[in-house]
């Protein structure tokens, strides 16, 4: 029984790494799908500060679509990434807007500029990836896992480690 346990558990670690290759891989590393941390109000209420999107390349974007693009080389602020709402298309490119905001976007990103379409929010999971990547939390974190590992050594180990344990024909 426990045997066919063990083959589940990997059978469900092998589908969840077979998802992960196919639908969630970054496109960093030659997936399609890129993960970003909402900043500011501009597309509320549909998504806030700290949300977080899993935003996927399509392979064709239209109207009413929420696009992540990065803004265009030579423009100001060429290569941030702004996440807005298509609300019209033309020979230049997309015009976006985001929905609290009242006025379009001052770029036209045209299709190479297009990170993808927004497939899913969470909201503030953005704000708890931030934290989780501070360094100071991380160097804590690193340290409490070294701890655990050092109090968590089993006893008749640690007392074979000790000089006291060895024989009085050991060399030292």
């Amino acid at each position: 029984m426990r045997k066919l346990a063990n083959y589940v558990a990997l059978a469900a670690l092998a589908l969840l790494i077979g998802i992960w290759v196919l639908v969630l891989r970054p496109q960093s590393l030659g997936g399609a799908t890129s993960y970003i941390v909402i900043r500011g109000s501009s597309m509320l209420p549909a998504y806030a500060t700290g949300d977080l999107l899993i935003v996927r390349a399509a392979p064709a974007y239209g109207l009413g679509d929420v696009l992540a693009y990065r803004v265009p080389d030579g423009d100001i602020g060429a290569g941030r990434i702004v996440v807005h709402r298509v609300v019209g298309v033309d020979h230049n490119g997309f015009r976006l807007r985001g929905d609290h905001n009242s006025a379009l976007d001052p770029w036209t990103p045209r299709a190479a500029d297009i990170v993808g379409k927004v497939w899913v929010g969470v909201p503030n999971l953005g704000r708890i990836l931030a934290f989780l990547h501070q360094p100071v939390l991380l160097a804590a974190l690193a340290a409490a896992l070294v701890v655990t590992l050092l109090l968590a050594r089993s006893p008749a180990r640690a007392k074979a480690l000790r000089p006291e344990a060895h024989s009085e024909s050991a060399v030292w």
